[in-house]
């Protein structure tokens, strides 16, 4: 439980780190991102001796070429919440988060073909009211949210089919060796620019910047300790933990306004959030219950 709450704690609190980079960009963020990790990541499978893990899976074309394609997402992620941090949209990254559960159920139902219960079709009915209520709140569609919840939701359906695999490390290690080609090119064309702020804002600048390996790793390992050890049931509820705490650093640090159309589209969303939860509950409890009857027939 520690694991989880540390692991959605930290993805909560993220903005506050790329606040403190600016004046770095969203490309120069990310491409530090991805270079930092790749050197983290090397390191842990260093000290845990994982390189043959590591080498299995870049062995395995169906493993190599889902994570791959896991990268591709990541970084469409990536940079599209790292924009919207730094250009004072971080309400808007928040919502992203929120709508994520949805999208992940309308997943379910156009690729895995399974069939929702009334109070899924009741929260994903309400998930599309509260995107017409944001659009007309915002005068445009919210397409930082809508491209967060999307990147997220693949990512995460392509991670569930690749999951068993490969643990956490090893398949973040996979994804930013994907990307670091192009991260270290992002890098040297911002520095040949003049544009790169990694050498030219100070030490604490720099060591910010190298410190996002780490920041980046370590959540994501939190998070796979607590999967492995948790039923899904708790990791769906422990994932409101993010949005909430970038909610609240976007109202109470940043500053940024809330109208009253705005309001109510997020209220919206959390009612479609609190369905979605009841039926997880229910779920979890029936199933709970059949168990419990399957292991101790009556008679």
């Amino acid at each position: 439980m520690l694991f989880g709450i540390g692991a959605y704690v930290l993805w909560g609190l993220l903005p506050l780190y790329f606040f403190i980079l600016m004046p770095a960009g969203a490309v120069e963020i990310v491409a530090n991102r991805v270079v930092w990790s790749l050197l983290f990541c090397a390191l842990l499978i260093t000290v845990t001796r994982s390189w043959r893990i590591l080498a299995a899976a870049l062995r395995d074309r169906q493993v190599f070429g889902s994570l791959a394609l896991a990268a591709f997402l990541i970084a469409v992620n990536w940079l599209t919440y790292t924009y919207g941090v730094t250009t004072g949209q971080a309400v808007e990254t928040s919502l992203g988060y929120y709508i994520n559960p949805l999208v992940s159920v309308l997943l379910g139902v156009f690729v895995l073909k399974e069939r929702l219960r009334p109070l899924q079709w009741a929260a994903v009915g309400i998930g599309f009211v509260a995107v017409g209520v944001l659009t007309c709140s915002y005068g445009q569609l919210p397409w930082i949210a809508l491209t967060l919840a999307v990147s997220f939701g693949l990512y995460g359906f392509v991670k569930k089919r690749v999951g068993p695999k490969v643990d956490a490390v090893t398949s973040l290690s996979v994804e930013t060796m994907v990307l670091a080609p192009l991260a270290a090119v992002a890098m040297v064309v911002l520095g040949a620019s003049g544009n790169s702020t990694l050498t030219s804002q100070g030490a604490g600048h720099f060591w910010l910047l190298v410190a996002s390996g780490v920041i980046t790793a370590v959540p994501l390992v939190f998070f796979g300790a607590s999967a492995r050890r948790l039923p899904m049931t708790t990791i769906g509820l422990l994932q409101y933990f993010a949005p909430v705490l970038q909610f609240l650093v976007a109202l109470l640090v940043f500053g940024e306004t809330m109208t009253p159309e705005r309001w109510l589209g997020f209220g919206v969303v959390w009612l479609a959030l609190l369905l979605l939860t009841l039926d997880m509950l229910g779920t979890a409890r029936r199933n709970s219950l059949a168990r419990k009857a399957a292991l101790h027939p009556a008679g």
